[in-house]
């Protein structure tokens, strides 16, 4: 993200699954990482192009969620590995979700 001109505070939590719950993060999407970002959150592996968009576009959406550690994904390249194809999930306060954007 401060490669892309914004700042950011890393907090450690204890009970991240508590911060998780806090953002209505559906269980189905959770991963790694939650971020905060303009009062979106941003869950997992999520491209700077998406939330770029997602801060253009404003939907009405709780956040933006990359489920696991696909390889490929921003901060998960592997020299030599094949990137695996992921979605990046939407998803608002009643855990619905819609794929916001795919990468093959």
């Amino acid at each position: 993200m401060e490669e892309h001109g914004y700042t950011t505070q890393v907090e450690d939590v204890q009970d991240l699954a508590a911060i998780k719950s806090q953002y209505h993060v559906p269980p189905q999407l959770q991963s790694c990482h939650t971020a905060i970002v303009d009062g979106y959150v941003i869950e997992g592996h999520v491209p700077i192009e998406d939330i770029q968009r997602l801060l253009t576009e404003r939907p009405n959406i709780v956040g933006l969620a990359v489920p696991g550690m696909p390889i490929g994904s921003p901060g998960m390249e592997s020299p030599g590995a094949a990137p695996q194809p992921y979605d990046v999930i939407a998803f608002d306060q009643s855990g619905n979700t819609q794929v916001f954007s795919s990468y093959k």
